[in-house]
């Protein structure tokens, strides 16, 4: 167990927690309620603030939407379960940052000369499908928001089960980061998600540095934390990680599509639609890769790593620590279970920053524990707004009620918000009861480990890449070729993924285990999908050659 100084630093942070929290909470709904009073009752308005957002905004609410409790929980808790290995994983920042770039200025510039608001807009309009693949495109929209905004939920869970320890602090932690999350999107929409964003950004970048400084300083500066992590076992300095999941075709696949597939989810979509110019976004995507890249090799990485020094993985025999499972878990001072990984920078900076800054340490060591429910809220608002755009829009608009007036879509557009919100804290708390009942970590738990949910969710939004490139830059693809190619691919996220694999066949399993060890699930769907779409296209009708001529006129246009 801990012991002396470092038990107390670990267990009492005294009131000052309380009293932060309480402040940032109150700002947040202060935004709510001003994006409200400048918000008018259009859609438009609700969704996109308007089409208005200048270049800091955007550049801050897409990092913010990009990088959420993954970058401050599941990235680090992964680099200290895998190693060195998961470093590479911060080359997904550059790429996501081209996306930015190339995907999100023709995206901007075609919504806002058709007034587009939604993903399933633009490409149900172009493929001339106001059915199959609007409700193709809005079922992704969902199946990549419920597990983004369940990884937020579960991170302000774990949050408080640090910050504030006691019998059901993870369940109330869950539940006030939702109620508030969903207060001040349902008050302010896209507005007051943007100017939160821009706070929890801030926040975020400077927390994973902070985070990174007072590992480095714990260890006795920059050489002795470089002795001491050449002395980790071989395991986490090679390929393929402690686990032997990380094998490079799997985390190289994951680090060229997750980045994309995470751009082309409803929530950044609509960004580049709400960006004033294109020049605003390139601008944004510069800033976002070289800040967020940054952050990730000086932060993240050096929490990860030192965190195997300070908290090593193996015990006095050179034995990885496991459960009554068999199953391996962190140091027992971190956690005894699969889902603690993610709590190691909240572990370092409570047990350690309080004593290299011993005025200001447990201060600091506050914002940033704060900061990092920050993170968790500016992905699960995004998304939860997202979510309620491609509800309301692609489906009540157009399917339920066609004759709603703006204000009737706006308000439907809120119970979606609250519905979401329910049932993204329903399923958080069902999988910490199987969890603690079952105590087999992964084998029993999808939900174990946020890199988990981050990894689901990407696989599935990923699936409108070939749409997208075919649209935005190729115009080779057919209305059924999209069709075919959507539903092959996410039937092959589906198989791949903990929720089906374990359902079918004993030699059906090994064969996905070891496809799995390859390529990450999102690309073989990819795959599956780009070769139907190819195939099924020269066989069908072409996307009519006017829709064509419409789109490259608007893209070449100033």
């Amino acid at each position: 167990m801990i012991d002396g100084d470092i038990a107390q630093a670990s267990n009492d942070l005294g009131s000052m927690p309380y009293v932060i929290l309480g402040m940032y909470l109150l700002m947040l709904l202060v935004f709510g309620l001003l994006g409200y009073l400048k918000s008018t009752n259009s859609e438009e308005d609700y969704y996109l603030a308007g089409r208005d957002q200048g270049w800091v905004v955007s550049a801050l609410t897409i990092m913010a939407t990009f990088f959420s409790s993954f970058a401050l929980l599941g990235a680090p808790g992964t680099v200290y379960k895998e190693g060195v290995i998961f470093a590479l994983f911060s080359l997904n920042v550059p790429m996501a940052g081209a996306a930015v770039y190339f995907l999100g200025s023709r995206i901007r510039k075609i919504g806002r000369a058709k007034g587009y608001v939604t993903p399933a807009d633009m490409i149900a309009d172009y493929y001339d499908s106001p059915v199959g693949l609007r409700l193709l495109v809005a079922l992704i929209g969902c199946l990549y928001a419920i597990p983004y905004v369940v990884m937020q939920i579960k991170a302000g869970g774990l949050l408080a089960d640090e910050m504030f320890p006691g019998a059901h602090s993870f369940e109330w932690g869950c539940v006030i980061l939702a109620l508030i999350t969903m207060l001040y999107i349902m008050i302010g929409g896209m507005r007051s998600v943007a100017w939160t964003d821009v706070l929890q950004g801030l926040l975020l970048m400077c927390g994973m540095l902070v985070a990174g400084f007072a590992t480095v300083a714990a260890l006795g500066g920059l050489g002795s934390f470089l002795d001491s992590i050449a002395r980790l076992p071989a395991k986490s300095l090679s390929a393929p990680g402690t686990s032997g999941s990380w094998t490079a075709g799997f985390l190289f696949s994951i680090c060229m599509f997750a980045s994309l597939g995470s751009m082309v989810q409803p929530a950044q979509w609509m960004r580049f639609y709400s960006a004033r110019s294109s020049k605003t976004l390139k601008r944004s995507s510069l800033i976002f890769a070289v800040c967020l890249t940054s952050c990730f090799l000086f932060g993240i990485m050096l929490v990860g790593l030192g965190g195997q020094v300070l908290y090593p993985l193996v015990d006095s025999t050179g034995q990885y620590f496991t459960n009554e499972a068999g199953i391996m878990v962190p140091n027992p001072e971190v956690g005894d279970n699969v889902r603690d990984y993610d709590k190691i920078l909240v572990v370092i900076l409570k047990n350690h920053l309080p004593r290299l800054l011993p005025t200001i340490g447990t201060l600091v060591a506050t914002i940033i524990l704060v900061a990092i429910m920050a993170a968790a809220m500016s992905t699960a608002d995004s998304n939860l707004h997202a979510m309620s755009a491609v509800v309301t829009r692609d489906v009540y608009d157009r399917f339920i009620r066609p004759e709603a007036s703006d204000k009737e879509r706006t308000w439907i557009g809120r119970a979606v918000i609250a519905g979401g919100t329910i049932i993204s804290v329903g399923l958080v708390l069902l999988s910490k009861s199987v969890e603690d009942s079952a105590r087999n970590g992964e084998s029993t738990d999808p939900l174990a480990m946020i890199v988990n949910l981050m990894i689901l969710a990407i696989a599935f939004s990923s699936q409108l890449l070939p749409v997208t490139f075919d649209m935005l830059f190729i115009r080779k693809g057919s209305r059924a070729g999209a069709i075919a190619g959507i539903l092959v691919g996410l039937g092959l996220v589906a198989m791949f993924s903990k929720l089906v694999t374990p359902h079918l066949g004993e030699g059906l399993q090994e064969t996905i285990g070891s496809m799995g060890k390859l390529l990450d699930k999102g690309t073989w769907g990819l795959i599956g999908n780009t070769l139907v779409f190819a195939v099924v296209t020269q066989f069908t009708k072409p996307v009519a050659q006017e829709t064509k001529h419409e789109l490259e006129q608007i893209l070449e246009s100033r």
